[in-house]
């Protein structure tokens, strides 16, 4: 409960407080803000599967950030853009967690309209 409050606080925040980010810093966000929405789906994820955990979603949404950032930093340092390689790694894995959570919501709705369905069959039969 404490992610999801912490979670809308930040984008109202981001919403309200106009604040630029200097254009050296700006690959650094950018693969933070990647890693860090990797986590949150993951995260969802894990609550579909039923093995959501508030220390393993915590560790990994700092862990991933710092990581992320860190590549980028020694790909600086060494000459070669590390960026393109994050945003590949991360988006594949937000894609396939955006994926999981779109199947797991069919599987859901679908279950509901047979559900629905079913009973309203059995009215009709009741009724005649």
């Amino acid at each position: 409960m404490l992610f999801v409050i912490a979670g809308v606080l930040g984008i109202l925040l981001g919403i309200f407080v106009h604040f630029t980010i200097p254009a050296v810093l700006s690959a650094y966000v950018g693969v933070a803000i990647l890693a860090g929405l990797d986590s949150i789906f993951g995260g969802f994820v894990a609550i579909i599967n039923k093995k959501f955990s508030n220390k393993i979603f915590a560790t990994g949404l700092l862990g991933n950030a710092i990581l992320a950032v860190f590549l980028v930093y020694i790909g600086n340092l060494i000459g070669l853009d590390l960026t393109l390689a994050a945003i590949v790694a991360f988006g594949v894995r937000i894609f396939g967690n955006l994926a999981t959570m779109r199947r797991f919501a069919l599987d859901v709705l679908e279950k509901k309209w047979q559900k629905n369905k079913s009973l309203k069959l059995e009215q009709k039969e009741t009724n005649t």
